[in-house]
């Protein structure tokens, strides 16, 4: 009879350990336990409100989980006559952090409790993920997760090349997948402007469209496709893109780049420059000695003019201002910048930049909004209440925060998703450069050089995309994924990654990515470096 009991509970374990194995979330939850038994889920299945604020949350998950299926989506009710022990319940429990949440499956059913609506919203990405690996046959189990960082962001470049209203909604189910909070929107630069100005509608009328575009690598190529190329999205789009994100508990961050990476703007508006000079879009990637002036009172007027639009279409907490790669050599030559300079008793050039930013910062104060920039804004000094993004590696990031300054991790040797992801570049198409593979993403730590103290002001990790070489959606998920599952690891389990689990993880997250059809680089999965 003992010797029965004990086959009989090795059995039991077995089962387990199978569906264990079967089953795996992205990124890595703090708690997942899998007991034996199964809940079919299925187009019948009926999600029940134990609170109606969640409704927008749940008809989301049930049109999403309906692609895999095949199906209508899932009836969502408030009504619990309508619950039984094959139902999803979802509910609130304020004893949990906002986006902190727990998911049981067990012979009553399954429940997610969330600390918010965005808890919920999580447990749901893990019970997708469940859902399609195993058919709709999921193992009673408990999960328990909560993230490492506030801001786990994902960056989309505009400007180099548009993609539409559509795509970027696409975009952020995608992010969405992978947990991401904060969507950068990189919306102005030298080769376009993209967002609608009502004060100023030469923005968008001269300065979105280049007469044509570089053909090869940035900095070899003279070859142009002669081909006129624009876009730009307009107020009430930009709107339905903040609300689309805002359903999936995503804060769309809008950047506006100043004082450098303007020619869309200066194009338009020939008086922000020094010279007055008209200087068309640009056609070339990389950096243009071209700037808005910063002696001139009027450019002032027009950054906090534009501001005044972007924070109406924007509730982000963040607006950026960009701020990077701004040479400084025409304020040298420029009247208007020397005054200045002069007026305000400043040292130098970089010290003017500074001058420009905390002026545009103060103005974001006054209208109860936080300023983040690139790294270079701290060359001339900053403010302690700017928060640093920090993309030249992480030597700006960890100097910014042993000074107190908040920051976002984004360094180009680890989280520049337009890198490429093979050693060979064979079979690669045309990138910027660089060397990115899943492995480096995975190993990459945010705390480098940081005690306990300073280690607070570290608001999180973001992976950043620009798209000189990117015209087309398909490859530009491509690039994204499958890095963004590694990275989802670094930014909501920093302190659980498991390198022996991330293959078989990534494996599984296949699967989610050929559910909807979502381009994926194959590198990783073919074993190649």
């Amino acid at each position: 009879m003992k010797k029965l009991l004990v086959l009989a509970l090795l059995a039991i374990q077995g089962i387990a350990g199978a569906l264990a194995a079967e089953v795996s979330i992205m990124p890595q939850p703090v708690k997942l336990e899998i007991a034996e038994g199964e809940m079919v889920i299925n187009p019948k299945t009926t999600i029940i409100l134990m609170d109606n604020s969640l409704r927008s949350t749940a008809q989301i998950f049930a049109d999403d989980i309906a692609v895999f299926f095949d199906s209508k989506p899932l009836k969502v009710s408030s009504s619990h006559r309508k619950a039984t022990d094959k139902s999803i319940y979802l509910a609130l429990n304020k004893s949990l952090a906002a986006e902190e949440y727990s998911l049981l499956v067990n012979t009553n059913g399954t429940l997610i409790e969330g600390g918010s609506a965005a808890g919920v919203f999580y447990g749901l990405q893990s019970l997708r993920q469940m859902i399609i690996q195993t058919d709709g046959k999921v193992p009673y189990c408990t999960i328990e997760d909560k993230p490492t960082f506030a801001y786990r962001g994902v960056h989309l470049d505009v400007c180099r090349h548009f993609f539409t209203v559509e795509e970027v909604k696409e975009y952020i189910d995608i992010i969405a997948a992978h947990k991401i909070n904060r969507f950068h929107f990189h919306l102005t630069d030298d080769q376009g402007w993209r967002i609608e100005i009502k004060r100023y509608p030469e923005l968008t009328k001269v300065g979105s469209v280049r007469t044509e575009t570089l053909v090869g690598h940035g900095g070899s190529s003279n070859e142009y496709d002669g081909t006129p190329y624009g876009g730009y999205y307009t107020q009430k789009q930009l709107r339905d893109i903040v609300k689309y994100a805002a359903e999936r508990h995503i804060t769309v961050i809008p950047e506006i780049e100043m004082p450098g990476h303007a020619r869309g703007a200066l194009a338009a508006l020939p008086w922000l420059g020094c010279t007055d000079e008209y200087i068309p879009v640009w056609t070339r990637w990389g950096v243009t000695p071209e700037i808005m002036c910063a002696g001139k009172e009027t450019t002032y007027e027009f950054l906090e003019n534009v501001l005044a639009e972007v924070i109406e279409i924007f509730p982000s907490e963040y607006i950026h201002i960009g701020g990077d790669e701004a040479p400084r050599n025409r304020w040298k030559e420029c009247p208007h910048c020397q005054e200045r300079i002069k007026a305000e008793g400043l040292a130098s050039e970089a010290e003017l930049q500074s001058y420009l930013v905390a002026r545009i910062e103060k103005y974001l104060h006054a209208h109860g909004r936080k300023m983040i920039g690139w790294d270079e804004i701290l060359e001339g000094g900053v403010t302690p209440t700017a928060t640093i993004m920090s993309w030249q590696g992480a030597r700006g990031g960890i100097n910014a925060a042993k000074k107190g300054n908040y920051v976002v991790m984004t360094p180009n040797s680890h989280l520049y998703f337009d890198f490429y992801q093979t050693e060979t570049k064979e079979g690669e198409p045309l990138a910027i450069g660089g060397y990115l593979p899943v492995e480096k993403v995975y190993q990459y730590n945010p705390y480098r050089k940081l005690n306990d103290e300073e280690k607070k002001y570290i608001l999180g990790v973001q992976c950043n995309l620009w798209t000189e070489y990117i015209g087309e959606f398909d490859h530009l998920t491509s690039m994204l994924l499958p890095r963004l599952a590694a990275l989802s690891d670094v930014q909501w389990a920093e302190n659980r990654r498991n390198e022996e689990t991330l293959r078989p993880r990534m494996e599984q997250m296949r699967k989610l990515y050929d559910c909807y059809g979502w381009n994926y680089a194959k590198f990783y999965y073919e074993g190649r470096k």
